[in-house]
């Protein structure tokens, strides 16, 4: 699954996430799309946010960076 996924399943939208981590909306979006990957700062609040581990988290992460 991927971030997007996770964020949609839970109801929010990127600038929901954004707020919730106090982030800009484009960091949420680059985070989506592989353009830059998630510091360690934001993985387990991201994770808790989207009710999966940190694992899960990186591990569709890095599937979407070699998918492209």
């Amino acid at each position: 699954m991927k971030l997007r996924e996770y964020r949609e399943r839970v109801g929010l939208r990127q600038v929901d996430v954004a707020k919730k981590l106090n982030v800009n909306q484009t960091a949420v979006s680059k985070w989506e799309n592989g353009g830059n990957p998630i510091s360690r700062k934001y993985q387990k609040k991201l994770a808790k946010l989207y009710g999966i581990t940190v694992d899960e988290l990186l591990s569709d992460q890095d599937i979407e960076q070699t998918g492209d």
